[in-house]
Formats: C-alpha cells, sequence, structure tokens
C-alpha cells in the first residue's frame, strides 16, 4: 500500500479579552504535464524569504493556508455558512514547518525536504509551485526541529495519486496507524488505515482525478481526525500514529498522470483558548483565515469563530480587543491597513453571525509593529501573521 505523509498551514489575528479582575521550466528540463484543474488558491505560505507582501496574502494561511475551492458561479460560503457549519478542523498555534517552494528552482528538489526515492521536481501551475511527482515509487520527509508533539495539525494541497493507488503519511516506524488518500471511481477517498483502527471516507468529485484538494490532519494523542476540503472523512479516538521528528510521504505519479503536492504547514499544540487567555493574559489563533490582501474571512475560519462566540457567551462578563497583525513582508502601509480591517472583520463576523454584544467588542491593528517571532523564517513569518485575544 502506499505510503505519504501530510502537512498543512495558515495566518491569524489577535484578540484582546477584557476580564473583570475577580474573575517555467529551466533549459534542458521537460516541461511539466499539467492537469485542467480550478485556479489553486494561494497560500499564505510564511515560508519564503522574499515571498508576496502579507497585503497580498491570506491572513492565517499557513498560512499554507487557504482552502481549494472548486470553481463555481454561486455567492462563495461564508463562516458558518453551509457545509462548514460542522467543519472543527482548528489549526495549531505553533508552526513547525511551513513552505510554499517559493525559494526552490523549478526542476529541483526542494532544499527543505528529505529525499527518499523516486522522480519529483519542483514546478509552476497557476502561480504557485508544487512538487510533481512522476514515478509510481516516490517517498520525501518532511524533518522538523522537534519530535511531533501530542497534539499538532497538518495542511496541505496536492492532487490524487493515480487511480486506486494510495498515497500515505507516516508519523513513526513500527506504528499501526497512518494516514491515508486516493482516488477511486470519481471520489477522493482518505482517513486512517493500517492495521490497527480504520476510518476511510469519501468527497465525490466527478473531476477528482485532476483536481486540488485541501488536505488537513488533526491529532490529540491517540485522537485523529482527517479531512479533505470542507468534509471530515475519518474521526478515530484510538489510532496509533506514533511520533517522531519525521513526517514521511509517499505517494506515485507518471509523465501521462502526474501528482502534485505542496502549501504545507505543521503546527504544534492547540489549547482551548480560554484557558490560555486565563494563564497568560493573552492569546494567539492561527485559525482565521482570510482571502489574499483582503479582509474576507474564508468559511474554514467556522470553528475558532465559534469558540470565540461560546467563550463570550459563557464569560458575559469578558470584554474583547481583537487585534490584527502581519508580517513584516510588503508595504508597512498596506500591513498597517490590512491588520486594522482583518481585526474588524472578526468582530463584524462575531456580531452579525453570532450575536455576540458589539459593545464588548473593540478592535486595533498593529501591522507588523509587534512581533511575536523573528521575521526570518517561513516558521516565525506565519507565526507573525495572528489574531489575538487580550485581557484588560
Amino acid at each position: 500500500m502506499r505510503r505519504a505523509s501530510l502537512i498543512l498551514a495558515a495566518v491569524g489575528v489577535v484578540l484582546t479579552l477584557t476580564m473583570p479582575a475577580e474573575s517555467g521550466a529551466q533549459i534542458g528540463i521537460k516541461k511539466p504535464k499539467i492537469p485542467t484543474v480550478p485556479k489553486v488558491p494561494t497560500v499564505t505560505t510564511p515560508a519564503v524569504p522574499g515571498q508576496v507582501p502579507d497585503s497580498a496574502k491570506p491572513a492565517d494561511a499557513p498560512a499554507p493556508a487557504d482552502t481549494t475551492a472548486p470553481a463555481s458561479a454561486k455567492q462563495p460560503e461564508g463562516p458558518g455558512q453551509g457545509a462548514w457549519v460542522n467543519f472543527d478542523f482548528q489549526p495549531g498555534e505553533r508552526p513547525l514547518y511551513v513552505d510554499d517552494f517559493s525559494t526552490d528552482r523549478v526542476g529541483n528538489f526542494p532544499k527543505r525536504l528529505e529525499f527518499g526515492e523516486g522522480n519529483m521536481e519542483i514546478a509552476e501551475w497557476n502561480g504557485n509551485r508544487y512538487l510533481r511527482v512522476t514515478t509510481r515509487d516516490a517517498k520525501f520527509s518532511v524533518v522538523l526541529p522537534q519530535v511531533l508533539p501530542d497534539r499538532f495539525t497538518i495542511e496541505f494541497d496536492a492532487t490524487p495519486p493515480n487511480s486506486n493507488i494510495s498515497a500515505t503519511i507516516e508519523f513513526s516506524p513500527g506504528a499501526t496507524s497512518h494516514v491515508d488518500y486516493h482516488y477511486f471511481n470519481t471520489k477522493m477517498m482518505g482517513g486512517i488505515d493500517g492495521t490497527g483502527p480504520r476510518a476511510l471516507g469519501a468527497v465525490r468529485a466527478e473531476s477528482a482525478a485532476d483536481a486540488l484538494f485541501r488536505f488537513r490532519v488533526m491529532g490529540d494523542g491517540k485522537y485523529v481526525k482527517v479531512y479533505i476540503n470542507d468534509t471530515r472523512v475519518a474521526n478515530v479516538p484510538n489510532a496509533d500514529l506514533g511520533r517522531s521528528n519525521t513526517i514521511t510521504f509517499d505517494l506515485s505519479g507518471t509523465e501521462d498522470h502526474p501528482a502534485f503536492i505542496g502549501n504545507f504547514s505543521i503546527l504544534a499544540g492547540g489549547r482551548e483558548l480560554y484557558d490560555a487567555l486565563v494563564e497568560n493574559g493573552r492569546v494567539a489563533t492561527q485559525g482565521i483565515y482570510f482571502d489574499t490582501g483582503s479582509d474576507r474571512i474564508r468559511p474554514e475560519s467556522t470553528p475558532t469563530l465559534v469558540e470565540i462566540a461560546q467563550m463570550m457567551k459563557g464569560h458575559p462578563d469578558l470584554a474583547l480587543l481583537i487585534e490584527g497583525h502581519t508580517d513584516n513582508v510588503g508595504n508597512a502601509a498596506a500591513n498597517q491597513t490590512l491588520s486594522e480591517r482583518r481585526a474588524a472583520a472578526v468582530k463584524q463576523s462575531l456580531v452579525s453571525m453570532w450575536s455576540v454584544d458589539a459593545a464588548r467588542l473593540t478592535t486595533a491593528g498593529f501591522g507588523s509593529t509587534k512581533p511575536a517571532a523573528p521575521n526570518t523564517t517561513p516558521e516565525g513569518r506565519q507565526a507573525n501573521r495572528r489574531v489575538e485575544l487580550v485581557k484588560k
């Protein structure tokens, strides 16, 4: 069975709470075959020096982090609408690995990945860069700066491997469970497989063989959930993924039907917002996603917005200051304005969609003036694109 590893990412906004004191190919490189698919949304990957300015990126894209949405003439759904009402994925809080291959040379293997076997190269597609796989046996690994913690999230974009050949993601040698995804009979399937507990679900898509999907994995100890686009396809309370500092992807493609994968975001942690707020006086979230260069909140932000709304309702004395922050890439004035608009958009969403009292919410934008981490790495830049909640 094929083996592959999953990875994912997103841009954040900052919320402040008030609480009473007592409470293109190079020369010699064959032009890659590209399937015809809808345009791929750009993931705000804090992983590349010299990348597009924050004013032209989604606010919390691992910030990899925009989800691929199929082309449609309908008005796009917003948070808390349509299929996103029951979507419960929330990204971690500390970036471990974020990469969109922006700094890699087309035709090369990505310098931040560890090569295993097979034919793989960076290819340009719809204005983004992806790892293009053209061999049946292809394997690469993401080497993390630490052992993957008990609580983690992974996000990445990928097209299906060859029909009915599984791609797998392994987290530790000898573990009885792994993440699996494959295409079969007009459906994109994925979930938990192996010799232990199994759960595989499907997302129907007539053009699935040539489409780009957003994959997500959320782990909390042995409890693991897997998502394809807006659908949760596995919900396993006793999966034995194991943990190590290496996540290995095993997938397949051919010259006629290459497989593409990219826009990775792997984050550690993920506490209850209220608990973190009480402990530290403020909490940053990577779970509010924005369209590129816009204050439009993406629908995958629903779980984080719901948690904030429930926290407000459960603690009626709380008052929130919602702060917007960016990295230092791009024009400082534009980033400042964008951070202010995004903070205001979070407030408006909480008021209009979840009936939070507007008088309890104030907003502020700080652009890149208050970094949470150095802006010298993709992970640092993603950590700086955030929304925070601060206790007054």
